[in-house]
């Protein structure tokens, strides 16, 4: 990947940068797997806000993803690597030979030509490909890993984005996530080999307001400055000290679970994630 800082010559200029999206290849969408896009502006079905600072934004498309990677011991064809813009990573459009078409999250390294296989059996563990966890070597990258057989991938999506696998054991497997959190998963869930590509999306500076606009996300305005109904924060003298941080919901803001207790897959849950105020755990 390739960031492009620009020169300094305006304001919003200044110590901007840009991703030029170096390994995209393809420039339109395929047309088959686009789906409309209706944005809810962080509203619930009553149209109340839920989420603060949504709304406006560029008009977009959902490009469907294939998640699941069922479509079974056929060689498919990689015919080329597009920007998404409802997600971090770069996603690939596959050909198979019966002329079906289909979308998945683009690993680092996949480029247009390659060719890319999923099976339920032991296959070549090469970029790209999907199997079992129980086909997998330990010590290999994985990505779209899934949580429950047959379900579709739900973890490691964003860019630049791997577990790591590292023992298998049984019926289950123990995977090491980029929070630094140590999990198991059912050999029997499918994971794809490699890490997302697009890892640069992070560095990216947008140096204006207007960009975040272009987005989606709206001004914030600081808890402390509302009334004292429309946040924890609110009202009262200036100071509010003895309160912990936190949105105008009540969820806390600094280092605070957000996990909801009693889910059935804590079980699985061999360490939790460190919290970003005391660092994260290296893979």
């Amino acid at each position: 990947m390739t960031i492009r800082v620009y020169k300094r010559t305006t304001n919003g200029r200044r110590n901007a940068s840009v991703n030029l999206h170096t390994e995209v290849t393809k420039k339109f969408p395929e047309k088959s797997l686009l789906a409309p896009l209706v944005r809810g502006s962080g509203r619930n079905v009553q149209g109340k806000i839920t989420i603060a600072g949504r709304g406006g934004g560029h008009k977009r498309r959902y490009r469907k993803i294939d998640f699941k990677r069922n479509k079974d011991a056929v060689i498919g064809n990689v015919v080329g690597i597009e920007y998404d813009p409802n997600r971090s990573s770069h996603i690939a459009l596959i050909e198979y030979p019966c002329g079906d078409r289909r979308y998945i999250i683009s690993p680092k390294g996949l480029t247009a030509g390659d060719t890319v296989m999923s099976s339920a059996e032991q296959i070549d563990p090469k970029v790209g490909n999907c199997m079992p966890i129980k086909h997998i070597p330990t010590g290999m990258a994985l990505h779209n890993v899934e949580m429950e057989p047959g379900a579709g991938g739900r973890m490691c999506r964003g860019a630049g984005m791997y577990a790591r696998l590292t023992n298998k054991e049984g019926r289950w497997a123990t995977i090491v996530l980029p929070s630094g959190e140590v999990r198991q998963v059912s050999m029997e869930c499918r994971a794809t080999i490699g890490e997302v590509g697009n890892s640069d999306h992070g560095k990216v500076v947008l140096g204006k307001a207007g960009r975040n606009r272009w987005l989606g996300r709206r001004p914030t305005t600081r808890g402390i400055a509302m009334s004292h109904h429309a946040h924890p924060h609110g009202g009262g003298s200036v100071s509010k000290g003895g309160r912990e941080p936190c949105n105008y919901s009540g969820t806390f803001a600094k280092g605070g679970r957000t996990r909801r207790y009693g889910k059935s897959s804590d079980e699985r849950i061999i360490r939790r994630r460190r919290s970003k105020r005391y660092g994260q755990l290296k893979l």
